[in-house]
């Protein structure tokens, strides 16, 4: 297994983190690789073999981690520091559990950071299944929930995936104008195309610039633009014309070990007369991404700590009070890592109330939008990267009108 990061420094910092946060350890889990988040931290998951049996990381606020591993999979933890206990029936296991949980205080029951949210509350944290919580209690035992620290360790980049970031981020932008150059090329000459041929242009704009993506963009023509999840498909793709307004969400990241996405949204009228409706609810959209982002640039510039769901409201209540409030239908945004939908702070007090702080180091969406069904949607989606003490749109510059695709 080749790792990215030194496995003893990790416990280092880890176990700091753990007596900032006054917890007395961190209990990873994993079933069959149940877990995304656990095995982006450890470095389990990935190449080789998936294992079929449970096991257990213990990682206390100080001295030797514990790795607890079943019989016939004894070596799947060995690239991590710690003693190795090995468990064949299940009542063993569930003594090894217990002893070294129990260990970990003297006197009082031991507060334990698990991938747990209390109501479900952030489903991207809900990674221990009830059952492991009720065991785990049974014992004794406070679970905490593990949010913060999984965006220390998890959804924080390095300088590495910062730059390959901004490079993606680039990328993204140059290939979005080419998409719509290329629309406007096509209808000029007279050549049909359609939503499908576009996306299919941007991912050779990808392909061109040493960019992937786990799924293509999407393209969307009037009605279409108002369904925010909309794909084309070559056997079902609305044709592009004069006249119609278009959204092409996109996103990527470098084909290189570790990189992080970049995701984008911009919309265009083919034409150069798009109707006052277009216009004004372009412009709505437009200021209530401005509203979120100068927020989170005036709270990072001026040290104050803020949380995900704060920005969602700056952003829809602008929205709210342009009349628009119940045709915002999504969260404001979403974190991003190495996957395009990361498991850190989202911008959401809509899906969920995402009251983790927005911490250094992290990037995230900012992507209001008014979907009007049957005749278009505007989704204007910005990338925010915020270190210690400020805050910066990545890529380029934000769209600030409607493109307009000249033919």
């Amino acid at each position: 297994m080749t790792l990215s990061f030194d496995p003893a420094d990790l416990v280092s910092r880890i176990q700091k983190a753990l007596s900032e946060a006054d917890l007395d350890g961190w209990l990873f889990y994993s079933f069959r690789e149940s877990d995304p988040i656990a095995a982006n931290i450890l470095g389990t998951g990935g190449e080789g073999h998936i294992a079929t049996r449970r096991w257990f990381y213990l990682i206390p606020k100080s001295g030797e981690p514990t790795k607890i591993n079943h019989s016939i999979e004894r070596g799947v933890l060995d690239h991590l520091p710690g003693k190795k206990l090995i468990y064949l029936p299940w009542q063993q296991l569930n003594g090894y559990l217990r002893d070294s949980l129990k260990a970990l205080t003297s006197g009082r029951a031991p507060r334990v950071a698990m991938q747990y949210s209390k109501d479900n509350a952030i489903p991207y944290m809900s990674r221990v299944d009830a059952g492991t919580v009720e065991l785990i209690r049974s014992f004794g035992i406070e679970i905490v929930s593990s949010a913060d620290l999984v965006q220390r360790f998890e959804s924080a980049w390095n300088d590495q995936q910062l730059a390959m970031h901004d490079e993606a981020a680039r990328g993204l932008y140059e290939s979005v104008h080419s998409a719509f150059d290329e629309i406007g090329r096509r209808l000029r000459e007279g050549t049909p195309t359609n939503e499908y041929e576009i996306q299919q242009f941007i991912l050779g704009c990808f392909a061109d610039r040493g960019m992937i993506t786990a799924d293509p963009p999407i393209v969307a023509v009037n009605g279409n633009s108002a369904s925010p999840h909309y794909g084309p498909t070559s056997a079902e793709s609305s044709p592009i014309k004069k006249g119609d307004f278009v959204l092409i969400d996109l996103w990527a990241k470098l084909n290189r070990a570790d990189s992080v996405y970049a995701d984008i949204t911009w919309t265009a009228f083919v034409g150069d007369k798009p109707t006052d409706e277009m216009t004004r609810v372009f412009n709505i959209v437009r200021d209530a991404r401005d509203a979120a982002t100068n927020f989170v640039k005036d709270s990072f510039s001026s040290g104050k700590s803020i949380f995900g769901w704060q920005v969602d409201d700056v952003c829809r209540n602008v929205i709210r009070e342009a009349g628009y409030g119940d045709y915002f239908i999504h969260r404001t945004g979403h974190n991003i890592h190495t996957e395009v939908h990361g498991n850190g702070a989202n911008i959401d007090n809509l899906e969920t109330k995402d009251a983790r702080s927005l911490i250094p180091r992290t990037c995230f969406s900012i992507e209001p939008g008014v979907y009007l069904e049957g005749k278009f949607g505007v989704r204007s989606e910005i990338d925010v990267y915020v270190d210690e003490k400020s805050a910066r749109v990545t890529g380029g510059e934000a769209q600030h009108e409607l493109v307009m695709v000249q033919v």
